[in-house]
């Protein structure tokens, strides 16, 4: 690190670890973009051509403007430390949500607009219209949130910000992507392991090659040559390409008439949008951890920003920034991989490249670099919160594990929706039914984390009148829906319009926080002996 004052020093724009970092980043987002085609088009047999010739170009219009944000930001705050190893928040597309907006909003409500008797094209085009106003309704809820940011962090411990981020990390960012990729043993497992080879164990590479980018070279080189070979490649079938065109995903007026369309969803919009202001919080705490001391309202802000853009311009999976900061800064990437990494994405929805290379890319070589970063984010969670913190972060990580249950749970392929719904309602004399405590568990489990480690913290200080006031708010959170949601789509409500056993289940839940809260309030009526002086 140097010691010349910032304003003398020449601060490189790109250096070799952004590389690495501008590989990694290009996976992340190219990987959820394959999710939501493969979603769309293999599951509800949307028109190919509006997903790749209009969703996706402003959706990667969102990404490019919010990487160059990030990377401002981090040359500015480079420039004013006088430190050439801050590292840029990278930003993308967002996993939960934008898996939620392909099977929970636009998958079922083109559905919808078929049995409505719309015509094909119609009913696409009216859902890629709902798709870019849910995007501006997340992105106003954003903006407005994002004032609220500095406080939030300054209230909560960092076990509750790190610990909620890290669950979400193991189960969603680790354990998802390691199905998907040892569903192709042989191209997984390789290019995981030359992956953890270069970025945990620093190995070396010939000719200084950037690992990641070798690992995802052997790894497609390994698919497409064995399952051409007839060598036994599970699943393995060519694509059927789309063929580029250029796209300028500019302003229009399309959000304005989606958003009369937007009204039976919103349940599930704002939650969905929340989720994302408190993740942003989250990983600008973990960037400070890392020594990246970024404005939580900035942070915000951009991504807000970009958010907005990416559904004015035609965009249906909103961006946040990702929690892999500190996994990119031990890869050696400084600023310029979100530079290359927006640039990339940005142009290659406007020309069609991306299109082409979701298409071409197996998972299997896609998934394992989210792996790697699941698994550092969760190392952090612990590493840079007191030790005497650790249970409470290991609390948080519990909501995650129900949420990863509710994924595949509630994938119809795996248990039919009368099942489902079934199983959530049937008494077995033991308590409530196991599935609806699963899935109440896990619906809003980012914000439920957050609210038990800091309980947990609390306690742990010996502070219970603390811990009962944390208890009650995740009482009043738990009877509207913003945590432990009753409906199985994670939707909030008014506690009185449930009914039956879902109205059983909110109010047990709610009883049982409220109850705790009683009891910590009592204990700390108790008088406490000094302690004896030394």
């Amino acid at each position: 690190m140097s010691d010349a004052p910032a304003q003398s020093r020449r601060l490189p724009w790109i250096v070799a670890g952004d590389l690495n970092g501008f590989f990694g980043l290009v996976v992340d987002n190219l990987s959820i973009l394959g999710f939501i085609a493969a979603a769309l088009v293999g599951i509800f047999q949307f028109p190919a051509e509006v997903v790749f010739g209009r969703m996706f170009p402003g959706t990667a219009l969102g990404v490019l403007v919010g990487n160059l944000v990030y990377t401002v930001m981090a040359r500015c705050l480079a420039l004013r430390s006088g430190r050439d190893d801050v590292t840029a928040m990278p930003l993308g597309l967002d996993a939960p949500t934008s898996i939620g907006m392909a099977l929970l909003v636009l998958g079922p409500a083109y559905a919808g607009f078929l049995r409505q008797g719309m015509a094909s094209d119609a009913a696409a085009l009216a859902t890629w219209r709902l798709g870019m106003a849910s995007l501006v309704v997340m992105g106003l809820l954003k903006l407005v949130m994002s004032f609220a940011g500095d406080w939030v962090t300054r209230v909560l411990p960092r076990a509750a910000l790190l610990g909620s981020i890290g669950g979400a990390a193991l189960a969603l960012l680790g354990f998802l992507p390691l199905v998907e990729t040892l569903r192709n043993p042989v191209v997984g497992i390789a290019t995981l392991g030359l992956l953890l080879y270069v970025l945990v164990g620093r190995g070396r590479l010939p000719w200084k090659v950037p690992g990641v980018f070798a690992a995802f070279v052997a790894g497609t080189a390994l698919y497409y040559g064995l399952g051409l070979a007839g060598l036994g490649v599970p699943g393995f079938r060519l694509p059927e390409l789309q063929p580029p065109a250029l796209v300028l995903p500019l302003p229009n007026a399309g959000f304005i008439a989606g958003l009369p369309y937007t009204v039976p969803y919103l349940p599930l919009l704002l939650p969905f949008g929340l989720l994302m202001v408190v993740g942003g919080i989250n990983v600008a705490e973990s960037a400070r951890a890392a020594g990246d001391d970024y404005r939580t309202r900035d942070v915000l802000l951009a991504e807000a920003v970009s958010t907005l853009v990416a559904g004015v311009c035609g965009g249906v999976a909103q961006t946040t920034p990702y929690i892999g900061q500190p996994a990119y800064k031990h890869m050696g990437a400084r600023h310029g991989y979100t530079l290359l990494a927006g640039l990339f994405i940005g142009l290659g929805g406007i020309l069609g490249y991306v299109s082409m290379l979701v298409q071409w890319l197996p998972v299997a070589v896609l998934a394992p670099i989210i792996v790697y970063v699941g698994l550092d984010i969760t190392v952090q969670a612990f590493h840079d919160s007191p030790r005497r913190h650790a249970p409470a972060v290991a609390l948080a990580f519990l909501p995650a594990i129900a949420y990863l249950l509710v994924i595949k749970l509630g994938n119809p392929a795996w248990i039919p929706a009368q099942t489902f719904a079934a199983l959530y309602e049937g008494a077995d004399g033991h308590g409530l039914p196991e599935l609806a405590a699963i899935v109440t568990l896990g619906n809003g489990f980012i914000i439920t984390a957050m609210l038990w480690s800091p309980a947990r913290v609390a306690l742990v200080g010996q502070r219970p009148r603390r811990a009962a006031a944390v208890l009650l708010l995740a009482a009043l959170l738990t009877l509207v829906g913003v945590i432990h949601s009753v409906d199985p789509r994670g939707g909030i409500y008014l506690p009185w319009s449930l009914e039956g056993v879902r109205a059983i289940i909110a109010w047990q839940f709610a009883a049982g926080y409220a109850v705790l809260a009683l009891l910590l309030g009592l204990l700390s009526l108790q008088r406490v002996a000094p302690m004896p002086q030394a």
